[in-house]
């Protein structure tokens, strides 16, 4: 497993260069503008959503949030 990597500097046919697809590093810490509002959901919902945010080891008022900007971004 240790063996050592020997590197040629030999022609490489076929390669393809692609654009950079990544966001910067600028784009990564932007967030969007949120404003603080009070609401009330069903407890159904609300479980659902931490199961699931539980699931995917991330925040379940992100998840409601991603939901509800995907859901006006449709209809805009």
């Amino acid at each position: 497993m240790n063996k050592k990597i020997t590197y040629t500097d030999e022609p490489m046919d076929g390669v393809k260069v692609i654009p950079d697809f990544l966001p910067s590093p600028e784009e990564l810490v932007l967030k969007d503008e949120t404003i603080k509002i009070t609401i009330s959901l069903s407890k159904k919902s609300v479980d659902f959503f931490k199961i699931e945010a539980k699931k995917y080891n991330t925040q379940y008022q992100k998840m409601i949030r991603r939901l509800i900007d995907e859901y006006a971004a449709h209809h805009i």
